[in-house]
């Protein structure tokens, strides 16, 4: 620990216990994160202990500080309020921006005799009615259609004044049941104006209240014996219908709410948002980082930044998971609001599915980015959220032992990054101090040393070891986990670890943790994931193990040569790679060999001229 953060860490522990805002400054005195705590003593100086277990994200911000202030407040839910709004003050690099560059969409009723819809990218002072505003353009264009549609408004710019009078002839819309047609006299002014206050009833209320109060229009014609109106409004029921029935597969069965998912993968973090109004799906968005975090803190600070500029909040936020502070968050949203507003993250049912499709949209907006098929982001996705993990593992270590009966006993370790094998960081380990056949002992050993290397590696000395897994996967059971747990825990590291445990067919079945096991065989993103790491550390560790196994047959070979140890038998196989180039090398290639003579190399071949082998 340098003395920079001696300094701060002496600081931090001198802060009272209360909540509160912390603000983190640079060398310059520029305001680089802000934070809130309930204790500010205990959050801040988290920052300035062991190093080891933060986020990278945390190091980097943490390696900027030079110094910072504080603000107390009388409750979390101050320090909250407090926070964000010195967020959208001071903008810091370190906390999560939302960026105001996003196209807004409206709907357009203008205000003339005969009004007609359209959609707008602003709000200008002209009479006209605006609905909005909508970040999707496609969702307006779709939702003008089908207004336009179901009311048989026209989509024309003709002059409707002057009705049968006029020259003006029926386009197609009106021969396929479209459009009513009132260029040519065949809606009155009266019913046009129906027609519309019924499509701005559609467009702000959704399915469930048109159905509702074109219902309540029919049975009103029809108890007064306009039949022929009571039709018309009866085949924009239909029509209605038919629209709703297409859209069963994004509706809340009449619910306002938004639904929110976290993805993080690759070193980005994509926030998907699904809004529902009534029931229907009548907008979304998307906000891609190019940065993760903690899941719990990220979902908290985006839910207060997206909603502090948004007068249109929901009574219902579904979230794919836990959020920091939803208390608070909840009490701020409330007294915005107005009424009562619930944060829920669903665990079951119709609210969970949409929750799936929010986070595979989520998914799919980073696989595009990263260049990586979905099936890889959602797998990585999906693991996160089974092991309840904190962020999306983007680096991933699994080991193995190989051994026969505890001979040869060596170890694999191999890497997945953003879900592929990364050779280039492959390990092999050949086991020092443990005799036998003792997985839990061997595994220990690989840990440590693992864990020696990343404590001696320097940017100047790179040794493929500079950085910590954000998960580490055994082939093995609870026993394994346990061991290399203890053996983390007691030099100070957090790394999540977990088994990967086999079927009698040698087949991946579950999960394996400290307290049990947990099934993957329902999760099929997961179990392919898992599958495929730990068939490929298998497969390494093994490979290795026969290697080693095929060059300790060759030293016990050639080391019955007089003058040849193992040293010497080690060069010649490096060189040779095969007994057979051995036997049949020339004196003149075996003196190339570093260490053979040329009384060696008339060894070598004396021996192999007397001996068969």
């Amino acid at each position: 620990m340098d003395e920079k953060i001696k300094t701060l860490r002496n600081k931090a522990t001198k802060l009272p216990v209360n909540p509160g805002v912390y603000i983190m400054k640079d060398i310059n005195g520029k305001i680089i994160y802000i934070g809130k705590a309930k204790s500010l003593k205990d959050r801040v100086s988290q920052y300035f202990g062991s190093q080891k277990n933060h986020e990278e994200k945390v190091r980097k911000m943490v390696s900027n500080v030079n110094n910072f202030d504080y603000i107390l407040t009388d409750s979390e839910f101050e320090a909250l309020v407090l926070e964000c709004s010195l967020i959208k003050q001071y903008r810091p690099k370190y906390n999560i921006l939302l960026k105001d560059d996003k196209g807004y969409n409206y709907i357009k009723i203008t205000n003339e005799k005969w009004p007609r819809i359209y959609e707008s990218k602003q709000v200008i002072d002209d009479g006209a009615t605006y609905i909005g505003p909508y970040t999707s353009s496609a969702y307006v264009t779709k939702a003008i259609d089908e207004a336009l549609n179901i009311f048989k408004l026209p989509r024309c710019r003709k002059d409707f004044s002057k009705g049968k009078k006029g020259n003006n002839r029926a386009c197609l819309n009106y021969y396929i049941n479209q459009c009513s047609a009132p260029c040519i006299g065949k809606i009155t002014h009266e019913e046009y104006m129906e027609s519309i206050y019924d499509a701005i009833d559609f467009l702000k209320g959704g399915d469930a209240k048109s159905l509702k109060l074109l219902n309540k229009k029919m049975q009103k014609f029809s108890e007064t014996l306009q039949y022929e109106r009571a039709a018309k409004v009866r085949d924009k029921i239909i029509a209605l219908k038919k629209i709703s029935e297409r859209q069963k597969v994004v509706s809340t069965n009449g619910k306002t709410q938004d639904v929110i998912a976290l993805v993080q993968a690759g070193g980005m973090s994509s926030i998907e948002i699904f809004r529902f109004s009534n029931g229907r799906l009548c907008d979304r968005d998307n906000y891609t980082f190019n940065e993760i975090g903690n899941a719990k803190i990220v979902r908290s600070e985006f839910v207060m930044q997206y909603y502090m500029k948004k007068d249109d909040i929901p009574e219902i936020i579904l979230l794919d998971g836990l959020v920091d502070a939803k208390d608070s968050i909840e009490k701020y949203l409330t007294k915005k609001h107005g009424k009562k507003v619930s944060i829920l993250v669903p665990k079951k049912g119709e609210s969970l599915k949409l929750i799936e499709m929010c986070r595979n949209n989520a998914a799919e907006r980073i696989s595009q980015q990263l260049g990586r098929t979905f099936k890889e982001t959602a797998a990585l996705d999906e693991l996160a959220k089974i092991l309840s993990l904190p962020t999306t593992p983007v680096y991933i270590e699994a080991y193995d032992i190989s051994n026969i009966a505890g001979s040869d006993n060596v170890a694999g370790m191999v890497v997945f990054k953003n879900g592929r094998p990364l050779k280039s960081a492959y390990k092999k380990f050949s086991i020092k101090t443990i005799a036998g056949q003792d997985d839990y002992g061997s595994m220990c050993e690989v840990i440590s040393r693992r864990l020696d290397r990343y404590e001696t590696s320097t940017e100047e000395t790179s040794n493929g070891f500079e950085r910590l897994p954000d998960l580490i996967l055994l082939d093995g059971g609870k026993g394994h986990v346990n061991a290399v747990k203890n053996i983390l825990h007691s030099r100070g590291y957090d790394i999540p670890v977990y088994g990967m445990v086999k079927d009698d067919k040698h087949r991946t079945r579950a999960i394996a943790k400290d307290g049990g096991e947990i099934a993957i065989n329902s999760n099929r993103a997961t179990f392919t994931l898992i599958s495929a790491i730990q068939e490929e550390v298998h497969r390494f560790a093994i490979g290795y193990h026969r290697q080693k196994r095929k060059i300790n047959t060759l030293d016990t070979v050639l080391t019955k040569i007089s003058g040849i140890g193992k040293k010497k038998a080690k060069s010649l196989f490096i060189y040779f790679k095969t007994i057979e180039r051995i036997k049949n090398a020339s004196l003149e290639d075996l003196t190339k060999v570093p260490g053979i003579t040329s009384n060696l190399a008339i060894n070598i071949q004396k021996y192999f001229n007397e001996n068969k082998v």
